[in-house]
């Protein structure tokens, strides 16, 4: 059974890479060297010539607040093209599974908390990473089309905010955990140094491991399929949130941290509030396994051992 993971070098992608290793599944892989996922046709003949029984699309143009915000036509133009390339090739090569990787920002800036999945095109969306999360929609009613037109077997799967080996530590490009984390370690080199930290502390955020998201890609591939949940949509989450400010304080004792920190709320909260709503996914007999302290304990040592590749 051959499975293509696309983007495999980034966070998602390694801990599918990491999670079907531990199988011994055999996985197929492509650098952007290799295969341009903006490139209809080249990855067209790729799927037509590697027959994989499953396609994890998992590679995305993702960056946090400043990146959404400032490269909106990007964020939505790529991850179209690398969106509908996937799909349509997987619908003419007639691949069996196919899972569509989104993200929890596809739903309404206001929208109920904890967010189901029939929120989606509830409202609107937060502004800053709109661009983003209309590809993101997009990808999902592909998904969903796809089955109810053609008789496909797929699914698309809402991950919360992920952190974990493998994460984005650039501060001009990375989310909230990875960036806090860089933060305060250069911080404590610098003897202490202060942080000063974006917004007011007060949102509230759900991180889930990355290794976690993969264990459920592969439950819901190996057990869930299309018509059994409406939309072929499932949130992927803990189902608990903290403040951005008790996420600070975390990472802080975790680096070990122990200068001042300084909150700017000249600069953007995001959305009050983002919490999924992961019954669905709980009612189809899946649990997360990674604490938050845990996770972000193994994450800096990930960080630690990689400290010039994470800063790429």
């Amino acid at each position: 059974m051959a499975v293509f993971i696309a983007g495999h070098r980034g966070l998602v992608g390694s801990a599918l890479v990491r999670a079907y290793a531990a199988l011994g599944t055999p996985v197929l892989t492509r650098t952007r060297q290799q295969l341009d996922l903006r490139d209809a046709a080249a990855v067209s003949r790729f799927i037509g010539e590697a027959k994989p029984r499953i396609v994890i699309i998992a590679a995305a143009k993702v960056g946090g607040i400043l990146a959404n915000d400032t490269l909106r036509y990007d964020f939505i133009a790529e991850n179209l093209f690398i969106e509908l390339a996937l799909i349509e090739a997987c619908r003419i090569h007639r691949v069996p599974r196919v899972l569509f990787l989104g993200s929890s920002c596809i739903y309404p800036k206001l929208a109920p908390q904890p967010m189901r999945e029939d929120c989606l095109l509830g409202g609107p969306l937060e502004q800053t990473n709109e661009p983003y999360a209309i590809a993101k929609i997009a990808g999902v009613k592909l998904i969903e089309s796809c089955n109810r037109q053609h008789g496909t077997d797929w699914l698309s799967a809402m991950p919360t905010n992920l952190y974990g080996p493998g994460d984005n530590f650039d501060l001009n490009g990375s989310h909230v955990l990875p960036a806090m984390m860089r933060k305060f370690h250069e911080a404590k080199l610098a003897g202490d140094a202060p942080v000063t930290l974006w917004g007011s502390g007060t949102p509230k955020r759900e991180f889930l491991h990355v290794d976690d998201l993969a264990s459920a890609c592969l439950h819901l591939l190996a057990n869930v399929h299309a018509g059994q949940v409406p939309g072929d949509l499932i949130n992927v989450g803990c189902g608990t949130d903290v403040t951005i400010r008790e996420l600070a304080e975390l990472v802080q004792r975790t680096v070990g941290h122990r200068g001042p920190v300084v909150w700017d709320a000249g600069k953007p909260d995001g959305t009050p509030r983002k919490l999924m709503d992961v019954s669905r996914l709980t009612g189809l007999g899946w649990q997360p396994k990674i604490d938050l302290a845990d996770g972000i304990a193994g994450a800096y040592r990930w960080y630690l051992d990689n400290v010039e590749q994470a800063r790429r």
